[in-house]
């Protein structure tokens, strides 16, 4: 299948236009008239998954997170990044990456299934496309109130996690809650403005975690990879449903870093 027919297809999931304005997504690396026949899925366009992708032949390498986010002013083999291009480029392989764009149009949703959330609307930085409203994370409510520790268990029952940080004392019920992958800070105050009990995302530091408490937002870190991982599943079915005749591989679950 031609590149330039597969990204039609993927841009009916995400299009690249609900994109965050700062974001990098789409076709970067490589040829719209290239043929593919294997595609390989991963979270980020690392090291293990560009050789993961070549050593399952694929042609095209699809992933989450952008590779490219600065300008790239020479594509050499100095920098680790542009050297990750140069690796791209000569394993004759595309690469396509669908941020800030799938995060607005499937992650929050995907990720409030995973625990039962009802979603109601949009967390942050909403806008509008055909009548409905997109957005970065959701809000909703549980199908059950439940105790904060309660909805711990949801969470590492939902994304198979381990652990989780949570910051407030795990006695209070509750029902109404919103839910970013990813890193989830600057959405705090949007959390809060929406009458939520609970945010859950991830990359939630000291002070920013205290400070929500002190406003009465109780949060539930669960990793950026920790959600974001689902990325890799959704696509993956997609593909195979969608692209028929095209070959699909799947990172394996690979959390970026150990509890010790």
């Amino acid at each position: 299948m031609i590149l330039g027919d597969i990204i039609e297809q993927l841009q009916l999931v995400a299009p690249e236009n609900f994109a965050q304005d700062w974001d990098n997504v789409g076709l970067l690396v490589g040829d719209r008239k290239q043929d593919i026949q294997t595609i390989f899925v991963a979270l980020d366009a690392d090291e293990a998954a560009i050789a993961q992708a070549k050593a399952v032949g694929a042609q095209l390498l699809l992933t989450h997170h952008p590779l490219i986010f600065s300008p790239l002013k020479k594509v050499n083999c100095d920098h680790f990044i542009s050297a990750r291009v140069v690796d791209l480029l000569r394993s004759q392989m595309s690469y396509y990456a669908m941020h800030t764009n799938f995060d607005a149009a499937k992650m929050g949703v995907l990720a409030a299934d995973r625990i039962g959330l009802n979603v109601e609307e949009p967390l942050a930085d909403i806008f509008t496309r055909d009548g409905k409203d997109y957005g970065i994370g959701v809000v909703g409510s549980l199908q059950e109130t439940e105790t904060l520790g309660g909805l711990c268990s949801l969470v590492k029952n939902g994304f198979g996690l381990d652990t989780v940080k949570v910051f407030r004392a795990q006695t209070i019920r509750v029902n109404r809650v919103a839910i970013c992958p990813g890193s989830g800070k600057s959405t705090i105050g949007d959390a809060l403005a929406a009458g939520v009990q609970v945010l859950i995302t991830g990359d939630i530091d000291h002070h920013s975690g205290i400070d929500a408490v002190a406003q009465g937002l109780s949060i539930i870190d669960a990793g950026h990879y920790g959600i974001e991982h689902i990325f890799i599943g959704y696509m993956t079915q997609y593909i195979k449903r969608y692209l028929r005749g095209v070959e699909v591989y799947a990172q394996e679950r690979r959390d970026p870093f150990v509890v010790v």
